[in-house]
């Protein structure tokens, strides 16, 4: 990362998640590519100090929900409620009304509350009897699921994994870290060190900076070879979509964005590839025994194209 506001956020994120700088870094790229954020790991690892240490730092407001079956849409997109005094039917904001919103633990969620979020992460509104708002600008949010079979969870359709533009997983910090971890605790609550960087107007322009990022022919057909290499793959039933190619792309220029580029080269794709794609794609038996990954064979079966 050599970009100045980037390091800065990093810098101030880093001092309440110890010894995770590569989760961190592609965690920033996707808030900079415009895109929601789905960590996958098992609960205590830091997740949720993740989100809260982001939204400190980019200035945005922040909101959580722990979901639980219980849990309703009306919880996330709001409703009206009848005020007697006027006769009309007033609306109370859900919590999907903020700029970064923590999903914590959606695979413990109904079906039906977990679709509450499709809308607004796809299109920046939501719907409450008939009535369409849209959520703040910058909007983001931030999943955290529980590994697969875990006790009350349910896997999330593939509708749904397919609108996080990344997939991540911190895991165990080492010793080391773990130790220094314990020392910064000690001194008070690492996430009071976190000092705002930017504010919502300044991701906004970051993030208009980083779409106008160019992307070569070859670029892009790199791209498209690489996600259509998933599609082919003898263990894979369903592979990546268009909207994983779209995701890819703004991946890349978000890469390009923080190595002060405005273009795109293809070390920019390889290093977003696989955190962009494989948790859009469904395994085959076979493929889910032999634990194959679709993604890394698609990155040594494709050659990058050489570029002047």
């Amino acid at each position: 990362m050599t970009n100045d506001l980037a390091t800065k956020i990093l810098y101030e994120v880093r001092k309440a998640v110890v010894g995770k700088d590569d989760v961190l870094a592609k965690a920033l790229l996707a808030i900079l590519a415009g895109g929601h954020i789905l960590m996958e790991d098992i609960p205590g690892v830091g997740k949720t100090t993740l989100a809260v240490a982001f939204s400190k730092a980019l200035g945005l407001t922040y909101k959580r929900v722990q979901f639980t079956p219980d849990v309703m849409p009306s919880d996330l997109t709001g409703f009206s409620i009848y005020n007697k005094e006027t006769g009309a039917m007033d609306y109370q904001p859900g919590a999907l009304l903020c700029n970064l919103f923590l999903a914590d633990e959606l695979n413990r969620a109904t079906s039906r509350t977990q679709s509450a979020l499709l809308e607004a992460m796809e299109e920046g509104q939501v719907t409450v009897d008939g009535v369409t708002r849209p959520v703040p600008r910058p909007f983001l949010v931030i999943a955290t699921q529980n590994p697969a079979g875990a006790s009350g969870t349910q896997p999330l359709p593939d509708s749904q994994l397919d609108r996080f533009m990344v997939r991540l997983s911190l895991g165990y910090p080492d010793g080391e870290n773990e130790v220094e971890m314990l020392r910064r605790k000690q001194k008070g609550n690492p996430l009071d060190q976190v000092r705002q960087v930017t504010d919502s107007a300044g991701l906004e322009q970051v993030r208009r900076e980083t779409a106008c990022v160019h992307i070569s022919d070859e670029v892009a057909r790199y791209i498209v070879e690489l996600v259509s290499a998933t599609r082919t793959h003898p263990m894979v039933h369903q592979g990546g979509s268009p909207r994983a190619t779209l995701a890819v792309a703004a991946m890349s220029r978000a890469m390009a964005w923080v190595q002060g580029r405005d273009y795109v080269v293809p070390q920019d794709v390889k290093g977003v590839f696989r955190d962009t794609v494989a948790h859009r794609l469904l395994l085959t038996g076979r493929g889910i025994s032999e634990q194959a990954d679709p993604t890394l064979d698609a990155l040594k079966a494709v050659s990058a194209p050489r570029l002047p």
